[in-house]
């Protein structure tokens, strides 16, 4: 039995030690062998043999089960070592993120109107009608109310449908000098290649002694910022009509894609409209409680400043999700 003893000691995979546990206890293995020849040993011997043969058998399989126990460690820190990571190593090179074009824009405008010294403020993307029409100089016949345009709950509660709101809460809890923009998404009731339900807007706001602040100073900062926008554009104030400003003005660019010459984009006028502006009016200071202030007012859409500056066709394709699209923003 001795030459087992050895078997077992040298044995190096798990494998080949229960090779060896069939050949020692199986049915037909060694000490089976060996239990059955005790029919042929005298009477008086039986007990002995049987007693060397059940030592013979505890001491094999106590070292077998611990030799088994031994060799599965041995294999399992084999395997760990075989597939360890070493983290030093540079891996291979992986595809990296972009940021949306949307947000990207949104990012650039931020930027520009931090740099010139406006604090960004957020607020509630579900607005009451105070804060989203009446302070602003919206009364109830305006066409901006209909069903059509706004998003309305109960209790005259309504999703945003622009970030004005914002100004107004601004104003309400704090007193001027005020130099803010307020981005964010608004909600209306449209949806087609220009538009759609939800968009995004950045407004301005500045707000200082009456006398202190002129058309003039906002005509310089939003030629300014068109400018870092678009590069080399022409820039032009038309007169316009907002409730919440007066004088109010539409600010146009030269058609970047063709311009100024005329094309399809900018329907043979060779200027694209980007953005909405004015002094803001003595009826929205009056709903605020602010006297003897002036200031003006200007908003714009991020979507439509991402289409011209991408080369975007359609407004819809921006929240498609089309990987193929979004993988050129890389």
């Amino acid at each position: 039995m001795k030459a087992w003893y050895d078997k077992i000691d040298a044995v190096e995979r798990v494998s080949d030690l229960e090779a060896i546990r069939i050949a020692v206890f199986g049915k037909k293995g060694v000490l089976a062998a060996e239990f059955a020849k005790m029919k042929d040993a005298p009477n008086e011997d039986k007990a002995a043999i049987a007693k060397e043969l059940n030592i013979h058998k505890g001491r094999l399989t106590a070292l077998l089960t611990q030799k088994k126990e031994m060799l599965q460690l041995h294999e399992l820190e084999a395997a760990m070592k075989a597939e360890a990571i070493d983290v030093t190593l540079y891996s291979a090179p992986s595809q990296s993120g972009s940021l949306h074009p949307v947000m990207e824009t949104m990012d650039r405008i931020v930027e520009y109107f931090s740099s010139m010294n406006f604090a960004v403020y957020t607020g509630p993307m579900i607005e009451d009608d105070f804060h989203n029409f009446e302070a602003l100089n919206l009364p109830k016949y305006h066409p901006a109310r209909d069903m059509q345009d706004t998003f309305y709950f109960k209790d005259e509660m309504l999703l945003r449908t622009h970030t004005s709101p914002v100004q107004i809460r601004t104003m309400l809890q704090s007193q001027p000098p005020i130099r803010m923009i307020a981005p964010g998404a608004v909600f209306r009731r449209d949806y087609d290649l220009t538009h759609t339900p939800m968009f995004h807007q950045v407004e301005g706001l500045l707000v200082d002694e009456a006398g202190s602040v002129s058309f003039a100073n906002l005509k310089f900062i939003l030629e300014d910022f068109l400018h870092y926008m678009f590069g080399d554009v022409a820039v032009r104030f038309r007169p316009s009509f907002f409730p919440f400003t007066e004088p109010s003005a539409e600010v146009d660019i030269s058609c970047i894609f063709c311009e100024g010459e005329g094309c399809r984009v900018c329907s043979k006028t060779g200027w694209l409209e980007v953005l909405g502006c004015g002094i803001v009016d003595s009826n929205v200071f009056q709903a605020v409680n602010y006297n003897n202030v002036s200031g003006y007012a200007f908003g714009l859409g991020v979507e439509r400043f991402a289409m011209l500056i991408h080369r975007i066709g359609d407004l819809r394709s921006l929240f498609e999700g089309d990987v193929r699209l979004l993988e050129q923003f890389r």
